[in-house]
């Protein structure tokens, strides 16, 4: 019987955690609790805890626990640095806690998009290789390199943090194409736009809106994802030289619009790189979608 692993996904908003199968991927005894009354209570280690032990009484044969945590870790994987959504747990030795409270249970700490980059490889419906780059669209970027199946750390235990690349206009990728500044650039070339267009002009532009126009064929929807895409681009091609891997996977929640920014993205790998990378250049969107962030903290005790 394949072995079953308790995958945890802090964020900002829930706390997601369920069991999950090495073997399929399967989830089962999904559980989520709201972050904000855990961080009020000012004992999240504990509160965290208590709902491992039941669903480790409920699932006894489980040995290993993979956490995924949004923000900065300490290389040694053991303790919390800064996490922006949650500060009240920074400096938290959340292992040793866990540790000391279920012995002979083991627990593995990462960052929340590395877990999900390495989920893809364990999880992933496309075989990836063993060396990839991960991005992820969402209300931030979030990013990760896996080399040799292994996650990227860096230095300090905390590479790969695209979205603070400078961008344009004196800011960092994130501040361009997060998804509240993608709408607040969908408002401006609206305002400017004189052709027709399905999107409105009173500033109630939304992201499906946008994609749904774009699939449409819409100019300036198109108009739009260019732009983000060109911006994405530029980032991607910084990190394709410094790493040297030319596999990239896109996820997130804004990964929807990944057929309507790619042909801006070609069109500035093309125009930046050479030919040894363009020749294996492959980039694709990443398969486990709402379910990464689960999946990728269970791959975390492969």
């Amino acid at each position: 019987m394949a072995a079953e692993y308790l995958g945890i996904d802090i964020g900002g908003t829930n706390v997601k955690m369920g069991i999950v199968d090495a073997e399929t991927g399967n989830l089962s005894n999904f559980y989520s609790h709201d972050t904000g009354s855990w961080r009020k209570s000012g004992h999240f280690v504990k509160r965290l805890g208590d709902a491992i032990a039941i669903q480790l009484k409920e699932n006894p044969k489980v040995e290993k626990c993979g956490i995924g945590v949004p923000g900065l870790i300490t290389r040694d994987r053991q303790s919390l640095i800064e996490i922006t959504a949650i500060p009240e747990i920074n400096g938290l030795h959340v292992i040793p806690e866990l540790s000391e409270r279920f012995p002979g249970k083991e627990f593995f700490l990462e960052n929340d998009a590395n877990a999900a980059a390495l989920g893809e490889y364990y999880f992933g419906e496309d075989g990836v290789p063993e060396d990839y780059i991960f991005v992820t669209l969402g209300t931030g970027v979030g990013g990760a390199a896996i080399i040799d199946k292994k996650v990227f750390k860096g230095g300090g235990g905390n590479a790969m943090e695209p979205g603070h690349m400078p961008s344009k206009h004196g800011r960092v990728l994130e501040r361009n194409i997060g998804k509240v500044e993608l709408l607040d650039l969908a408002t401006a070339m609206r305002k400017d736009w004189k052709s027709d267009t399905k999107l409105p002009n009173d500033g109630s532009i939304s992201t499906t809106g946008l994609v749904a126009a774009a699939s449409e064929g819409d100019k300036l929807a198109l108009a739009i994802f260019d732009e983000v895409g060109s911006m994405l681009a530029d980032g991607l091609v910084s990190m394709i030289r410094i790493l040297d891997i030319t596999t990239i996977l896109i996820g997130g929640g804004l990964s929807a619009s990944f057929d309507y920014i790619m042909p801006a993205v070609n069109r500035q790998l093309e125009y930046w790189l050479t030919p040894y990378y363009l020749e294996t250049i492959d980039i694709k969107r990443a398969t486990l979608g709402n379910d990464a962030g689960l999946l990728g903290a269970a791959s975390l005790c492969f």
